[in-house]
């Protein structure tokens, strides 16, 4: 691990291994997190690839700016740009899960025009485009994401304070995550992490400053009649989606219509795995990435 200070001041703990001259993956993690949950990827890759792994911004030991503007995601896709400047990066591979994907489909619609970004692995990640549309009008995603309207209400600040991150978990979910494929050692890690109540807050800043409206139950199931659908252009890199098939939270709903854009793109179904497709099928992850890294070498 070394400290990273980004150009804009953030500072951030961030792993970097493997060879300086081999093509560089950049690895993002999500929510509740840290560079870890890429463990069995990088040990894997790290002989081939050079494999950059930053606790972002509000995580962990890194930089934690009080607030939910310091998390709207223009600043969180600006921060991987800034990474690599400041680890002398050009051309990468973006990898993300979870929050870290959803920065990492901006990041590779960003890069692919400024070529900075030459291909894009999204696991379990909803697209930006068809996630809001979701929201309104699948009732599977809206009811999975309802713990969206907990995070975001500043009465769980109070939770956090008196039992950490995983008060507000046990509130949303009936249960701190307890999954049977996670290494003693990374869960009592986890556990540990979870505790920095000023971590804590600024995790929950990433849902508070995201623009998708979660609506309740009772709320109609059709687009508004002023709803502006999100305007990016398509993406043209050769694009990796990985999809764990019994995430509870992200349903596989959310690959319907994702080949309409995406040029290029490869999409990966992992049975029997649920939302961290990562490290509960780390064989099967580390396949797909060898596959289509040698495919668009």
């Amino acid at each position: 691990m070394q400290r990273v200070t980004l150009g804009n001041g953030i500072e951030l703990d961030v792993q970097d291994v493997g060879p300086r001259d081999a093509p560089v993956l950049i690895f993002l993690h999500g929510f509740p997190d840290s560079h870890r949950t890429w463990r069995h990827q990088i040990a894997h890759l790290s002989g081939r690839f050079r494999c950059i792994a930053p606790d972002q911004r509000g995580y962990r030991g890194s930089s934690k700016p009080h607030g939910p503007e310091n998390y709207t995601p223009d600043k969180l896709i600006g921060d991987v740009f800034l990474l690599a400047a400041a680890l002398d990066v050009g051309t990468f591979t973006i990898i993300g899960h979870d929050w870290g994907g959803a920065i990492a489909w901006g990041v590779a619609l960003m890069g692919q025009g400024m070529g900075r970004v030459d291909r894009a692995i999204i696991a379990n990640a909803p697209h930006p485009t068809l996630f809001p549309k979701l929201l309104y009008t699948n009732r599977q995603q809206r009811a999975a994401s309802q713990y969206f309207r907990l995070f975001r209400d500043p009465a769980s600040d109070a939770l956090v304070e008196q039992f950490g991150l995983g008060g507000v978990l046990l509130k949303a979910f009936g249960e701190t995550p307890e999954n049977p494929k996670m290494e003693a050692e990374e869960r009592a890690a986890l556990l540990a992490d979870w505790e920095n109540r000023e971590a804590a807050i600024a995790m929950l800043n990433w849902y508070r400053a995201s623009p998708v409206a979660v609506l309740d139950m009772d709320a109609p199931y059709e687009l508004p009649a002023d709803y502006t659908p999100v305007q990016i252009p398509k993406l043209t890199i050769p694009t990796l989606v990985i999809w764990a098939m019994d995430d509870i939270a992200l349903p596989p709903a959310n690959l319907d219509g994702m080949d309409d854009l995406i040029d290029d793109l490869t999409i990966v179904k992992v049975p029997d795995s649920g939302h961290f497709v990562q490290w509960e099928a780390p064989q099967a992850v580390n396949a797909a990435l060898d596959a289509f890294l040698g495919r668009t070498a």
